[in-house]
């Protein structure tokens, strides 16, 4: 997952101490930096990227974009029209690093293919300071199953946790995303992303002290104690001290 920000220099400032992520910045032949990957034991965790200038003219928000590894980033890409989404990037060649899409879901979520090549993605993951998990909301669940099967593979199944009806994605029985309705209405649609922190509450004090708002403060659920958060540029993100497996 990458983030796109209106700041880059306050955002590494943001996310650097509250995860224990160093950055590397990637430049361009005039030296200008296109690209930051951030990093956590030396390994790659996320990217940061400067917002487009087109998507900030139409107010979109600073967002995490999330990416979906695929063999062949043509050939999933080729699906998504005849599945009822819309194609907002073909695929294209990022260097050497791997081929990339960008799409939407026929519910309006924009979700991204990555077709590896000298860059796998994420390397940190399950583990303090890393990506954990993605999560759609979206108010018809049924219908952007359907859509991820058909691009995916994906396979839905419901379960309840508590009073709330939650859908999980499946590929080859493990678990790789999950999906529930918005909690009120006015949300868009859109696929959100978690980092594991080892204290919910302490990583949420620590985020208002450096400017961040809190659009859920810490609660319990079956997974583990999360809370939904908002950068100092707008951006949201989750963060959940997980539950121990077993």
């Amino acid at each position: 997952m990458d983030l796109g920000t209106t700041d880059t220099a306050a955002a590494k400032t943001f996310y650097g101490p509250l995860f224990g992520w160093e950055f590397e910045d990637q430049t361009d032949d005039g030296g200008h930096v296109v690209y930051s990957l951030a990093k956590l034991g030396g390994r790659n965790a996320a990217g940061l990227m400067e917002q487009p200038p087109g998507q900030r003219d139409m107010g979109i928000p600073p967002t995490w974009n999330s990416y979906v590894s695929v063999t062949d980033a043509d050939a999933t890409t080729g699906l998504v029209e005849g599945a009822g989404g819309a194609v907002f990037m073909q695929p294209m060649d990022v260097m050497d690093a791997g081929r990339m899409s960008v799409f939407a879901d026929p519910t309006g979520a924009v979700i991204g293919t990555w077709q590896p090549k000298n860059h796998i993605g994420a390397e940190a993951v399950n583990e303090t300071g890393a990506f954990t998990w993605n999560e759609l909301m979206t108010p018809d669940v049924d219908k952007a199953a359907a859509f991820y099967s058909t691009v995916f593979g994906w396979k839905a199944q419901t379960e309840q946790m508590g009073p709330m009806t939650y859908t999980m994605f499946q590929l080859g029985g493990d678990g790789v995303a999950g999906a529930m309705p918005p909690p009120m209405e006015g949300i868009p649609p859109y696929w959100g992303v978690y980092f594991d922190v080892d204290d919910c509450d302490a990583t949420v004090a620590d985020a208002k002290a450096r400017g961040a708002s809190v659009m859920a403060e810490p609660m319990d659920i079956p997974p583990g104690r999360f809370a939904v958060l908002v950068d100092p540029q707008g951006a949201f993100f989750n963060v959940i001290k997980p539950n121990p497996m077993g």
